[in-house]
C-alpha cells in the first residue's frame, strides 16, 4: 500500500523511467492516457459487476478475485499517476485540496450516515 507522498513521487518517477526506456512518451498524450484509464476502470468494474454488494468485501478477500482486483487497481493507479505527470499536476496536492474542500462542503455533523447529493 502506498504510504505517503514520497511513495507517489517514487511511483511517478518509476513510471517515467519505464516509459522513457521504451520510448513510449510519444503515445502518452492526455487523451490516450484517459482512454487507457477508463479501460482499466472498466476492467475493475467488470470484476464487481455481478457480485452482490453486501458480499463484495468478503469475496474480494480471497484469491483469485483478490489478486485480480489488486492488478486492476494497480493499472488504474499507474495510468492516473502517469496522466497527472504528463499534465504536470501534483496529484497528492490536488487530492489534499479536494479532501479539504469536501470536508467544508460536507461537515460530518450534517451528513453523518447519509449519502449527500453531489453538489
Amino acid at each position: 500500500m502506498l504510504g505517503g507522498v514520497s511513495d507517489l513521487i517514487e511511483l511517478r518517477d518509476r513510471m517515467r523511467a519505464f516509459t522513457d526506456e521504451r520510448d513510449w512518451a510519444k503515445f502518452h498524450d492526455p487523451k490516450s492516457l484517459v482512454l487507457a484509464l477508463v479501460g482499466e476502470v472498466g476492467e475493475l468494474a467488470e470484476l464487481f459487476q455481478w457480485l452482490p454488494a453486501d458480499q463484495a468485501v468478503e469475496r474480494v478477500g480471497t484469491d483469485p478475485l483478490r489478486r485480480r482486483v489488486g492488478e486492476e487497481l494497480a493499472d488504474v493507479l499507474a495510468y492516473l499517476v502517469r496522466l497527472a505527470d504528463v499534465l504536470d499536476i501534483d496529484l497528492a496536492e490536488v487530492a489534499r485540496a479536494k479532501l479539504a474542500d469536501s470536508a467544508l462542503r460536507f461537515p460530518a455533523h450534517d451528513v453523518r450516515g447519509e449519502a449527500p447529493e453531489k453538489g
